[in-house]
């Protein structure tokens, strides 16, 4: 099949590209990033003309949760929903018949204490969630010509070769043989590995189930004390799990919001929180079980950080 993807060149898009090429498909990309290849494109090149040579346009281009939080609201509308409409209104004139927009379960909620499904009612309340949000509710809002199919993927936490985010402070830390001391919470949560990313996605272009919104999530959702003695394992480090009173934990992440300490409120937050995802939906309309377990795809990320 003829694919385009938007953001070709970050996590997600410098992964799927080389999968989709060795399933047989051609594949071209649209990037900020200039360069020669005569395949990667500009956004302002993103019309319903070069749609109309696509078979597939896979969106996976956006503004992620800045971490820094130096961001402005305005950057995410602009990116998160603005430019998704704009291509989502190019795919819709075009001859092109399958768009995927790779959303966010933080279009959903930022916090949640039950399992999250497509029929959870969003509440995002971050800029970033509800920009998200804003675009998929576009998407649902247009009458979807026949012949045509559209899903909207919401991911869990991503991670794999070339991840950036908590996993890898993580990893430092333990690699370091730092101790990691928030064995005093026992949470739950879920993940994403590129690798099952990449596969569900193919499969959705080749399947063409129903259209509509599916949350993609590994199977099996872990805690971090599990994540942490993965992570040992896998460095050859004696990982030592200490359980200090949380009382005393969230005084030092609040110190750190002042101070810029390894660990604040925010990353305290991401490391502990409880945040489980179903992809029943997903497996049911596919029909298939996911290549990779939690655990699998943890360590080939693991394997990965070592190699960087």
């Amino acid at each position: 099949m003829k694919v385009l993807i938007t953001g070709i060149s970050g996590f997600v898009g410098s992964n799927l590209y080389p999968y989709l090429t060795k399933q047989n498909h051609t594949v071209c990309g649209v990037s900020r990033k200039k360069t020669p290849n005569n395949k990667i494109y500009s956004y302002k090149e993103c019309d319903t003309i070069l749609f109309n040579r696509q078979e597939v346009i896979i969106h996976l281009a956006g503004k992620a949760h800045d971490l820094k939080k130096t961001a402005k609201e305005a950057e995410y509308y602009k990116t998160n929903t603005d430019l998704t409409i704009s291509l989502y209104d190019s795919f819709l004139k075009s001859n092109a018949k399958v768009f995927v927009f790779l959303s966010t379960v933080k279009a959903v909620a930022d916090k949640t204490e039950s399992i999250i499904t497509e029929n959870t009612i969003p509440n995002p309340k971050t800029a970033y969630g509800k920009s998200k949000l804003k675009a998929e509710n576009y998407i649902k809002s247009k009458k979807l010509p026949e012949g045509k199919k559209v899903y909207i993927l919401r991911p869990c936490m991503i991670h794999g070769p070339n991840n950036k985010g908590n996993l890898n402070l993580l990893y430092s830390l333990i690699n370091k043989g730092v101790p990691y001391p928030l064995g005093a919470y026992k949470n739950t949560r879920s993940f994403l590995s590129v690798q099952n990313l990449c596969f569900i996605i193919q499969n959705l272009i080749i399947k063409l189930p129903e259209s509509g919104v599916y949350n993609v999530a590994d199977t099996q959702p872990i805690s971090t004390n599990k994540l942490v003695k993965i992570i040992g394992q896998e460095t050859k480090t004696k990982e030592r799990i200490l359980e200090i009173p949380k009382p005393i934990i969230m005084l030092f992440a609040k110190i750190g919001d002042v101070l810029r300490l390894p660990i604040d409120s925010e990353k305290l937050e991401k490391l502990t929180e409880t945040y489980q995802i179903s992809n029943t939906k997903i497996k049911k309309a596919l029909n298939l079980k996911l290549p990779l377990s939690t655990t699998e795809g943890i360590k080939i990320t693991i394997k990965a950080f070592g190699k960087n």
